[in-house]
């Protein structure tokens, strides 16, 4: 295995100072491979990351939390940035990048009218909702999807802790939540308008906004969408779509535009500038509006770095080939998952879209076992790998063929293990955790 242990050494140390260890979930190195996931970086570019030790891997996982779809280090990004830094990122004045910005985004989305920014996709998630409840002048909210960490949307799990386990990540604890935000929060599950329809049976009037991603898995079937834009037009509610994740991935502006629904916010983040802090909330004006009565505001949300690098990024992206590449690469990946798990007799359960891939082992209790060991054992090759890849314009077919070989490897080890009864012994640490747990130091 690659020398990682400048990395674990670091890690264990920051567990001891930094609460959870890390700043993102999603980054903790137990998600993946406890006590053997580098867990720090030198440098990345392209699809390459490099750890503290100057182990190179090809990144096959989330590749930057699905931020950098030009790849890491973009030059024409770090270019634009590298400008605006030389000639000063914050100053007592606005950066006229935030107009330009504004009316880039309502060119690319009709329906939206007006613009306002944060820094990253759970505070923006806070201002659409904030936004919302100003503008109806109501509490209640529906949603489907993950939104983030903050209170409006854990109160979902005040008083049934698992209420939020349907929704990308399980074990989410409300600890903090002020308890009297209980009954504000109800969650549906995507398709399933039924769930909607009793949500709004039962609290109609009063809810504030209808919440979701547009699409995520999978696609929208009956008329979903076209229902849920017909519900909150009845009951008033605002419809917001959140496109964090999904925006610019699988279509220039979001995959909303694809799919014949215009909603009444939509909020960017990640990838709308590359792996740069920047987030957007875009919507119409009547709703939009309200932000002019309620306090929304902070000094970084005028630094001048996040919009250069959005302006940078929507433009390669409009100018390249870049989304459609990204799609064909998690094509490429997933038929290929597809192909080694039928050649070595493993249940695989292959999802998401071709731009936010996913697998899994279907294995019963022993899945998330084996996909420990699928880490492990692509980590010894060269590859940062779990179940979830999101491509970059970097990766290549070339790239993926080199991938796939290692993955053909991997599975034909894990299938000589799963026939012995040897996995288990053969993990070098414990299984990697799923969801939100407590770490100790």
């Amino acid at each position: 295995m690659p020398k990682s242990h400048t990395g674990q050494e670091l890690y264990r140390a920051a567990k001891r100072r930094i609460p959870g260890g890390t700043q993102l979930l999603s980054k903790r190195p137990e998600m993946f491979l406890p006590e053997n996931w580098p867990a720090y970086y030198r440098r990345a570019e392209g699809c390459t990351v490099w750890d503290l030790d100057g182990n190179a891997y090809v990144d096959f996982t989330s590749c930057g939390i699905g931020c950098c779809l030009l790849g890491y280090a973009d030059p024409t990004v770090n270019a634009a940035v590298t400008d605006r830094i030389a000639q000063g990122s914050m100053c007592s004045l606005n950066t006229p990048d935030e107009l330009e910005l504004a009316d880039a985004l309502c060119a690319i989305h009709p329906w939206a009218e007006k613009v306002r920014y944060a820094r990253a996709g759970g505070e923006a998630m806070a201002i659409a909702v904030r936004i919302a409840r100003a503008a109806t002048g109501r509490a209640k909210l529906a949603f489907c999807g993950y939104h983030g960490w903050a209170d409006w949307y854990l109160a979902a799990n005040l008083g049934e802790t698992s209420a939020l386990n349907g929704h990308l990540l399980p074990g989410l604890d409300p600890a903090g939540v002020p308890d009297s935000l209980r009954g504000t929060a109800f969650p549906f599950r995507y398709n399933q308008i039924a769930e909607l329809e009793t949500i709004v049976a039962a609290h109609g009037r009063e809810l504030a906004a209808i919440v979701m991603e547009p699409m995520r898995h999978d696609a929208p079937r009956d008329g979903f969408l076209e229902k849920i834009r017909v519900i909150a037009d009845r009951i008033g509610a605002v419809l917001i779509f959140d496109e964090v994740t999904s925006g610019w991935r699988s279509h220039h502006g979001g995959i909303h535009l694809t799919l014949g629904v215009d909603p009444d916010i939509a909020v960017f983040a990640k990838s709308i500038s590359n792996g740069f802090p920047m987030a957007a909330i875009i919507g119409r004006a009547q709703p939009m509006e309200a932000a002019q009565h309620t306090f929304v505001s902070s000094t970084y949300w005028t630094e001048s770095i996040g919009p250069s690098a959005a302006l940078a990024t929507l433009k390669k992206l409009r100018e390249t080939d870049a989304v459609a590449r990204i799609g064909e690469i998690g094509e490429l990946t997933r038929r290929g998952w597809r192909t080694l798990g039928e050649k070595h007799g493993l249940k695989l359960k292959v999802g998401g879209l071709p731009a936010l891939a996913t697998f899994g082992f279907g294995q019963g209790d022993d899945s998330r076992l084996l996909m420990t060991l699928f880490t492990q054992e692509m980590l010894e090759r060269g590859y940062l790998a779990s179940g979830v890849f999101y491509p970059m314009a970097t990766h290549t077919p070339a790239i993926v063929e080199g991938y796939l070989a290692a993955v053909d490897a991997v599975f034909a080890f894990i299938r000589q293990q799963t026939d012995s009864g040897g996995a288990k012994a053969a993990l070098r640490g414990p299984i990697a955790h799923t969801g939100f747990a407590r770490l100790t130091g």
